[in-house]
């Protein structure tokens, strides 16, 4: 592998993890949080001797930057059993596109492999020659949860994600399995997103 192309980008984020043995993290809280990407061309790329780019850094991260500063930034990210979605429905529905929803607990490591996820499905969808081949995510700045290796994510994703995943596997079940712009799984008619293109 010769190249890497690395970009970086500061999200904010609320959570709260409700299954584990935190009672600190139980309580719903906040974090500045920062993503490292790694893209790496899929094929072995010799310079041109004229534009000598792999990819321009415009293209490589314009659908991903758009995803972390409107999308992502500024959720509440919770299990997808967690009381508060119902709280949600009942009385906010509209906040309800600001939800990142996963199984079980939002951890940093949840969050990693699934962003990881996300970013894979929007450069497969726009045919890029690069894949992600490292995922960094930084919770605060002495804790960071690392995935390296193409598609690393699909060997740290809970299982019955996973089988979920491989029943339906021509049509992406989860959200971070689609190239689109959504963050959780609910009925769409549940859910106002913003007026957005990708």
């Amino acid at each position: 592998m010769a190249y890497q192309l690395i970009f970086e980008r500061r999200f904010v984020m609320g959570h709260r993890l409700i299954s584990g043995s935190s009672l600190q993290c139980s309580i719903p809280h906040g974090h500045n949080e920062y993503i490292k990407i790694y893209l790496a061309p899929k094929e072995q790329h010799r310079l041109d001797g004229n534009e000598n780019f792999v990819e321009l850094f415009k293209k490589a991260k314009k659908k991903w930057h758009h995803f972390i500063d409107n999308i992502l930034d500024h959720t509440l990210q919770l299990a997808h059993n967690d009381p508060l979605i119902d709280y949600f429905k009942e009385h906010e529905p509209t906040q309800l596109s600001r939800l990142v929803i996963t199984q079980g607990d939002p951890t940093t490591e949840m969050l990693c492999a699934c962003l990881m996820s996300k970013l894979q499905a929007f450069l497969n969808y726009d045919n890029s020659p690069l894949h992600c081949v490292q995922f960094e995510l930084q919770e605060t700045p002495t804790n960071t949860v690392t995935l390296t290796g193409i598609n690393a994510f699909t060997s740290v994703l809970p299982k019955a994600v996973i089988k979920k995943s491989q029943a339906t596997s021509t049509s992406p079940t989860h959200w971070w399995e689609r190239h689109d712009f959504s963050i959780n799984d609910l009925k769409p008619q549940l859910i106002t997103h913003p007026n957005l293109t990708h």
